[in-house]
């Protein structure tokens, strides 16, 4: 973005893209941390991945190691679910999608988005599942809303094929017609590393958004990487398509000793009550945990020291090494959440699923 319009950007995000102060900028005392977590906290295990390591995608055979679950809803489907998902083939990631009647069969796998042109930034492979939805009410059903007659979502990317992860990674924009197939809104990334505005913290690589509608402006939740330490930020924009960061990243910073103290990443920020709850993941004291933290403003963060799920706990051993990068949903039938993550253990990396309630 040129320099004019990122100025002019600035000055229209810089009004009122927070809530009214109300000391939403204060650090939020242990006593309300603990309260507005416990909902979060007490979880039922389901034995097994939902979608395995090999998931035997038709057509796609060769990709693996199943991450990133992202569940949605399509408009007037009000009983069946949609989840994004990567996996990957050796040379990069692709985006599928799979579908489900109850939120723990999933059938039907297919593409949903792939790699990018050659030499291009997300030629790499390309990780969708930061949608636009309706509402981001932390019970609201996952329904994704259509803005300018499509559906969009931001995604991950790296623009190169070979490895995992080939550094540096990217942001960028996409839009479908039909909330299964997506392709590019844009042909340049909306976060790279080579902006005016990437700071020291994020320089080496940026990782996996998270898209918030509130008031007329958009917010980008992301992780990113210095050497190899990860924290969160976040970017605004008014139109999806330009984004600036907020000079004060990042909003979810490491911890010495404690369980983010490596990473704080793949925030998934949701309105609760009369805060706002995120989601994400910490890597410290051994492993990969399901973290917490709150905003009274969506700018100003507190996270709780302790995480909502360790690595470990399902007592079928799914998640010993990793647990992490959740996808949570409320099925308003039962009253219960659903959280699906990404469970590493000695059945490999696969979608593993976590319940409020015990389900029958």
């Amino acid at each position: 973005m040129k320099p004019l319009a990122r100025m002019a950007l600035f000055a229209v995000l810089s009004t009122g893209w927070a809530e009214p102060a109300q000391a939403g900028g204060a650090e939020i005392d242990r006593q309300t941390l603990d309260k507005w977590s416990a909902p979060y906290r007490g979880w039922h295990y389901h034995p097994d991945h939902v979608i395995p390591a090999d998931p035997k995608i038709p057509g796609h055979e060769k990709f693996r190691n199943a991450d990133v679950p992202c569940v949605y809803q399509l408009p007037g489907q009000a009983d069946k679910w949609y989840m994004s998902f990567i996996a990957f083939d050796g040379k990069g990631y692709n985006s599928f999608v799979a579908e489900s009647a109850d939120l723990v069969t999933w059938t039907r796998p297919r593409l949903a988005m792939g790699f990018g042109p050659a030499g291009e930034f997300d030629h790499g492979g390309c990780v969708i599942g930061a949608f636009l939805y309706e509402s981001y009410d932390i019970k609201a059903p996952r329904l994704l809303k259509k803005r300018d007659g499509k559906f969009w979502t931001l995604y991950g990317c790296y623009p190169r094929q070979g490895g995992y992860e080939l550094r540096p990674g990217y942001e960028g924009v996409a839009v479908s017609d039909d909330g299964l197939t997506w392709r590019r809104a844009k042909d340049k990334p909306t976060l790279a590393v080579q902006d005016g505005d990437c700071a020291a913290w994020e320089k080496d690589c940026i990782y996996q958004p998270w898209l918030v509608e509130h008031k007329g402006r958009f917010f980008d939740f992301y992780n990113a990487a210095h050497g190899g330490i990860e924290q969160t930020g976040l970017a605004f924009s008014t139109n999806l398509l330009d984004w600036m960061r907020y000079p004060a990243n990042p909003v979810i910073a490491n911890r010495p000793g404690g369980y983010d103290e490596k990473f704080a990443s793949d925030p998934k920020v949701f309105r609760d009550g009369d805060h706002w709850t995120m989601f994400y993941f910490g890597v410290g004291k051994g492993g990969a945990h399901v973290m917490v933290a709150f905003s009274r403003d969506l700018v100003h963060w507190t996270a709780h020291g302790e995480p909502l799920y360790k690595a470990g706990g399902n007592p079928s051993g799914l998640d010993k090494q990793y647990a992490h990068k959740i996808s949570l949903v409320y099925k308003a039938a039962n009253e219960t959440f659903y959280m699906h993550y990404c469970a590493c253990g000695p059945k490999g990396r696969g979608i593993g699923l976590i319940t409020s309630k015990p389900l029958r």
